[in-house]
């Protein structure tokens, strides 16, 4: 199979030869062999399995997204992705990249929040004018 990853700025990662993927969904985990009827499936945050021909494992870490089957291509969009050969490396890069993202969040949230409440004042001072 052809394996794609695309986040909203770049593609993650370009690979052919994929024997098999492994996903969390949220109906549950589902494998994708190459032979497997067509879909499209809405993933949740979690860790993606994809082995190579040459039989070695590989883990990505992605965000929630969507992954479509046609054929041999295998299509993943995702908010976010991390790639680590070591589950326990790969957990830390995690926690650490998405600790980075809530902080970032919040931020933005606050400063959206202070936006609306000035916006919302301006409104209250023109229509009392």
């Amino acid at each position: 199979m052809e394996l794609h990853i695309l986040l909203p700025f770049k593609i993650f990662l370009k690979i052919s030869g994929v024997r098999r993927i492994v996903v969390d969904t949220n109906a549950g985990s589902y494998g994708f062999l190459p032979h497997r009827l067509d879909c499209v499936a809405a993933l949740v945050p979690g860790i993606l399995i994809y082995e190579t021909e040459d039989g070695q494992e590989h883990y990505v870490a992605v965000d929630e997204g969507i992954l479509t089957k046609r054929d041999a291509y295998v299509g993943i969009s995702v908010r976010n992705a991390i790639a680590g050969a070591d589950l326990g490396k790969l957990r830390d890069a995690v926690e650490r990249e998405f600790i980075d993202l809530d902080e970032k969040e919040r931020d933005v949230r606050k400063a959206v929040a202070k936006l609306e409440s000035e916006f919302i004042q301006g409104i209250k001072k023109l229509r009392q004018s």
